[in-house]
């Protein structure tokens, strides 16, 4: 890339994103790595003016950081061309996918010249995107980094049984508790993200709250603040957190159990970044066994159970014609 330079309204390297905190959160690292680089980059993401992104367009760009509805946008309006692109990224294909971007991916691809590198990350690899691969990909090398099976091994995994009535208080509690520093909270939906943040503000708690529902400057500012430490506590949707590198978080909070075991992984790997330790705590009701059945079956290994003062447990080794060996029994850290 340093040897040439770019055309007007043309880049050359292309990054896809899924969502816009993560295109943002790339772009931020390029910052830091180029900077020593006489390389040019352009954010091109929703919810922020088109004419601002159009005046670094018109100018050509090194490396253009995008999100694929955002990137169309600008190429349909005749802004911008891909006819340029030397290399392509295509960042959390599975989030792509799970978002219904790949039609856009697809589209992109086409769009731009064969004679290309590309490289395709992915947590996962459903038929759909190796089917996206085998079609845009010429032999491609696949490389594993890491099993998804893999929880970070300085996490601290617990879980909490209990009934929907009781998350509120229970969570509260674990809170004051364990001196909690800073934490993410994941909720499986939207709306548990509004009403959750609702309950722990009445209380006092300083809490911010993110899904991808709310403005893209309103979430730019939520994720600025808990970055910096202003907010503790941020309770936020998976798609609107995946893939986020902050570095201090202490603790995280599964509210929800997620349907996905994936995802289980992918929240966790939230805290204890950067050599730190970190704490990851999972409510589940009665009703969400399966999904604790199936997280378990993908780490390999059975999560601790702790019981919060004042809660009594609802947890399925309660039941006597339940199994110890297969519902969340406690264990000894080893």
């Amino acid at each position: 890339l340093a040897a040439g330079r770019a055309r007007a309204r043309m880049a050359r390297t292309l990054i896809l994103e899924p969502t816009r905190e993560l295109a943002a959160q790339i772009s931020e690292n390029f910052e830091v790595y180029g900077k020593y680089q006489k390389l040019t980059m352009a954010l091109l993401i929703g919810g922020v003016s088109f004419k601002d992104q159009e005046r670094k367009l018109d100018r050509g760009v090194d490396v253009l950081i995008a999100t694929p509805g955002r990137l169309l946008d600008h190429f349909e309006r005749g802004k911008l061309m891909l006819t340029g692109v030397q290399v392509l990224v295509i960042d959390e294909a599975d989030r792509m996918l799970d978002m219904g971007f790949i039609p856009d991916v697809e589209r992109i691809c086409k769009l731009i010249s064969g004679k290309r590198q590309t490289l395709l990350f992915s947590a996962t690899m459903p038929k759909e995107i190796q089917k996206l691969a085998d079609s845009f990909m010429s032999n491609p090398a696949r490389v594993e980094v890491a099993p998804p099976s893999s929880p970070v091994e300085n996490v601290e995994q617990r879980i909490v049984y209990l009934s929907p009535q009781q998350k509120d208080l229970t969570l509260r509690k674990i809170i004051k508790a364990a001196e909690v520093q800073t934490a993410i909270i994941f909720c499986n939906r939207k709306r548990d993200v509004d009403a959750l943040f609702k309950s722990l503000k009445s209380t006092g708690l300083s809490v911010a709250a993110l899904h991808g529902d709310m403005a893209q400057s309103y979430r730019m500012e939520v994720l600025a603040n808990f970055k910096a430490g202003d907010v503790p506590i941020m309770i936020a949707s998976d798609v609107a957190a995946r893939g986020l590198d902050i570095a201090a978080v202490s603790h995280v909070f599964n509210y929800d159990v997620p349907t996905q075991p994936e995802d289980y992984i992918h929240r966790i790997g939230r805290t204890a970044r950067a050599g730190r330790s970190g704490h990851a705590i999972t409510f589940a009701t009665p009703q969400e066994q399966k999904y604790v059945d199936a997280i378990v079956k993908l780490i390999g290994t059975e999560i601790p159970q702790i019981d919060t003062p004042g809660i009594k447990s609802t947890s399925p080794i309660n039941d006597e014609q339940t199994s110890p060996q297969k519902r969340g029994r406690s264990i000894k850290k080893s």
